[in-house]
């Protein structure tokens, strides 16, 4: 019974000692993130990045690797990533397979550690303003060369790199001796990056990194964006981001021009939520832009259907829905050329509309679906609390002249020969008290348009 009691003891004993070792073992064993940082960077890469680093953290991860191949994107996004960056607590490598230009080079200068692969290339950090047309981008003023220059020379100066190199990557009046002459900006090898300690060290593959860094037996976990990062990212590029303002505006034309509310209306809106959606998330819009928009579309209604004429308050409400979505469109270190450059873009998006809804009006004037757009003339007998208009012969009214008694929109009333008849404008808004001329019959309708 003694033998028993002394075994079952030692069994235990024994079963506790390898949980532990086991136990042990898997707390100890590396682990190591590797994320990818390639193509444009743009602002939907960032809550990618920052989510990776929070992970990292949460997991007690041992390294973090930006895997970058990229020729550079936005400032504003390199800006956010290399601010997450430099606030982790993290190791942060950044692993330059191929090429890290412009943005990529700034964040690769916010990591940790920078290892190069052989043949690889870093710098050349050029600030530019792309054309709200799409056309060739152009060279940028010296303030925002200035501010770049300053990320650059912060960046650096955290994380011990030399700072006139970092400089001279961005503002080409830094002169590197022997290295990069002024005039030209600053682009450095692998080897140039070595031997000016602007990297570590050298790595071919991802294998040869980690066993650089004692790290070769790591479990490597490799995160990409999920399905709602790639969505935003989609939705902040500067294409689609255009395309559905277009595509808001447009929906919102035709809705404030046809009664009732139908698909356009419904399109437009969801346009409109998709992009303040998505530069909400990454963090490009506020309360502030949010504001000046909810302002601005609200002025804008006042303006069509309840103040007549056109004044001070839908020039107020277009001005102030062109600043809203324009500061939507820019972040950090965004100087006014880039301010104004962005407004270009979101009012050649609202032209674009505005000439597509006029188009769109012209051509299904005379279709089935047209009479969805524009209201009948006139009711039915026995409709209504008020009689329905006195119908004069068709060709008694045409080339007369009267005065609109309600706002036409593009249905109304107006007054001809001292007679209220039920009208219908060529298409435009007609406010009340305006001369207007007839200009056709079009069955019991009466079209006319503005006197010029």
């Amino acid at each position: 019974m003694l033998w028993t009691s002394f075994r079952r003891t030692a069994l235990l004993t024994v079963a506790s000692l390898v949980s532990l070792a086991t136990t042990a073992v898997a707390q100890s064993a590396p682990r190591v993130i590797v994320i990818p940082i390639e193509g444009t960077i743009d602002m939907g890469l960032a809550p990618f990045v920052k989510r990776a680093l929070a992970e990292a953290e949460e997991s007690q991860a041992d390294a973090l690797i930006l895997d970058i191949n990229t020729f550079g994107g936005r400032v504003d996004a390199a800006v956010v990533i290399r601010d997450a960056l430099l606030a982790s607590p993290v190791r942060t490598i950044a692993f330059v397979n191929r090429r890290a230009i412009s943005a990529g080079a700034l964040i690769s200068l916010a990591a940790k550690e920078i290892v190069m692969t052989e043949g690889a290339t870093i710098g050349a950090a050029t600030p530019v303003q792309l054309s709200p047309t799409g056309g060739e981008a152009s060279p940028v003023e010296e303030k925002t060369v200035s501010y770049v220059r300053k990320e650059f020379r912060a960046t650096a100066e955290s994380r011990g790199r030399p700072l006139a190199i970092a400089e001279a990557m961005v503002d080409r009046d830094v002169e590197i001796p022997g290295l990069s002459p002024k005039g030209k900006l600053l682009a450095l090898t692998t080897n140039e990056a070595l031997a000016r300690q602007v990297a570590d060290r050298q790595a071919n593959t991802l294998d040869s990194l980690l066993n650089g860094i004692d790290l070769g037996t790591a479990e490597i976990v490799r995160l990409s964006p999920n399905w709602g990062e790639g969505f935003v990212r989609l939705l902040t590029h500067p294409v689609v981001a255009s395309l559905l303002l277009s595509i808001a505006t447009l929906g919102i034309i035709i809705e404030l021009r046809t009664p009732g509310f139908g698909v356009p209306g419904g399109l437009g809106i969801l346009s409109l939520i998709l992009v303040l959606a998505g530069h909400y998330t990454v963090e490009l819009v506020g309360w502030e832009e949010l504001i000046l928009v909810g302002l601005g579309l609200t002025l804008i209604t006042l303006e069509v259907f309840v103040i007549p004429g056109f004044g001070i308050a839908g020039i107020a409400g277009i001005i102030s829905t062109l600043a809203g979505f324009s500061l939507s469109l820019i972040g950090h270190g965004s100087t006014m050329a880039a301010f104004f450059g962005a407004m270009g873009r979101v009012a050649l998006a609202m032209i674009v509309a505005l000439i597509g809804s006029l188009v769109a009006f012209r051509f299904i004037r005379h279709t089935p679906f047209s009479r969805q757009l524009v209201l009948d003339a006139s009711l039915p007998q026995g409709m209504g609390d008020a009689p329905p208009a006195p119908v004069v012969a068709p060709t008694t009214h045409v080339g007369q002249q009267g005065q609109t008694a309600t706002p036409l929109r593009p249905a109304g009333i107006a007054l001809i020969d001292g007679v209220r008849v039920d009208v219908v404008s060529e298409g435009e808004m007609i406010a009340a008290g305006v001369p207007i001329v007839v200009t056709r019959m079009e069955g019991n309708r009466i079209v006319v348009r503005r006197v010029v």
